[in-house]
């Protein structure tokens, strides 16, 4: 399910961004901009969350990360500097315009990386996710 979410999130915020940068980039490049930087971000975390493997839980846990971090910057920023985005962003006003799944979805993803770490691989044998934790 979590796989699915970000999968959405990637196409919902790629096709934004593409709108967005195709149509009206000179209105607010910086805005756009980090809209095509988060479905960057979510398109990483979709692929590193669905494989398994040291590599990939490790890729997951920075992609999960960055959007908190992202989302958190760019969130704060928005709304004490509104004229820096003339437009929204995914991440402006911590993903209010996506009722806040921005701001939720890396915690969860996080802690879900958390727990099939301590769980030593999640499901199934040889998962390859670090063994009593890691994240």
């Amino acid at each position: 399910m979590l796989v699915a979410v970000y999968g959405i999130f990637a196409l919902a915020a790629g096709a934004r961004a593409g709108v967005q940068i195709a149509t009206r980039f000179a209105e607010a490049p910086l805005a756009y901009g980090l809209s095509a930087l988060a479905a960057a971000v979510y398109v990483v975390a979709t692929v590193a969350l669905a494989l398994h493997g040291r590599t990939a839980f490790r890729v997951a846990v920075a992609a999960c990360a960055t959007e908190l971090v992202g989302v958190l910057v760019v969130g704060t920023l928005s709304l004490t500097d509104p004229g820096a985005f003339p437009d929204e962003t995914v991440w402006s006003a911590y993903g209010r315009g996506y009722g806040f799944v921005p701001l939720v979805l890396p915690v969860v993803g996080l802690l879900w990386l958390r727990r099939t770490a301590r769980q030593g691989g999640g499901p199934g044998a040889g998962g390859g996710r670090p063994v009593g934790g890691g994240v």
